[in-house]
């Protein structure tokens, strides 16, 4: 299955490649401005789906643009044709396809490609993760203040969901700086591959993560929800870090929502 993945992500990072900086058709989804989807986006959702299906038609598969689809209730693919749409349709070279495959509810295989770069991230449940065929590995920082995270905002980001904003301007205070790419795959691979030393972020779907989570557990980093406890690509915060900051992530992140709370008294 990683082979799959890994044919279907240049598969549809040729067509990103290509279609980047054309005249695009761009349209909203959910009513909301910011949410874009190109068709390009389709164009590659399609042919991941198809390559897919030439050697597994029974397996299901999820995917930003076109849903779920039925098929085997072990097996399902989890996919983002077009990571970072914004940076996409702007004509900013940074974006990314992001494709999982889950079996009995867990990630065993992912890849995080950037078309533009060439760089194929890709993962192995218990076999690690590597890039462009090499083996990488999360960053070795332990001081919160020497850190240099990355994040993202939902699309609605103006209602100040879980207190997304304290929470930046909280993370502001404590680390060395704080980076957004505007695709969460590649945040998750840019943790995985030692480049950020951790990564939060209030909401994001399964085929926002799925690849992601398994590229930074198989580098050696930790991923969790806000709390701490265990994640799931189905839940919507996301908390990934090399391991060693981890622990004062969560403190952070706890304080910020605290300290909300105390001023306005909301819950």
């Amino acid at each position: 299955m990683i082979e799959t993945a890994i044919d279907a992500a240049r598969a549809a990072g040729d067509i990103l490649r290509n279609a980047l900086g054309t005249a695009l058709v761009i349209e909203t989804k959910q009513n909301q401005v910011a949410n874009l989807v190109t068709d390009a986006d389709t164009a590659a959702e399609r042919a991941i789906i198809d390559l897919i299906r030439s050697r597994y038609p029974d397996h299901a598969i999820l995917g930003e643009e076109g849903g779920a689809s039925a098929g085997r209730a072990d097996v399902k693919w989890i996919i983002d044709p077009l990571d970072g749409t914004t940076n996409f349709a702007h004509g900013v070279p940074l974006f990314s396809v992001s494709i999982a495959a889950e079996k009995n509810g867990e990630i065993v295989a992912g890849v995080v490609y950037n078309p533009v770069a060439d760089e194929m991230f890709a993962a192995e449940k218990g076999a690690g993760a590597t890039l462009n065929g090499v083996p990488m590995r999360v960053s070795t920082e332990s001081d919160i203040t020497r850190a240099l995270l990355v994040t993202g905002f939902p699309y609605n980001v103006l209602e100040n969901p879980d207190y997304c904003r304290e929470r930046f301007v909280a993370f502001m205070m404590h680390v060395h700086g704080i980076r957004r790419l505007g695709s969460a795959a590649l945040d998750c691979a840019y943790v995985a591959a030692g480049r950020l030393d951790g990564y939060w972020e209030v909401a994001l779907q399964p085929w926002d993560q799925a690849a992601g989570v398994l590229l930074v557990r198989e580098a050696g980093g930790t991923v969790t929800n806000f709390e701490g406890g265990p994640h799931s690509v189905y839940s919507l915060p996301f908390l990934g870090s090399n391991g060693l900051i981890h622990e004062r992530m969560i403190e952070i992140l706890a304080f910020a929502k605290r300290l909300q709370i105390a001023v306005t008294g909301s819950k």
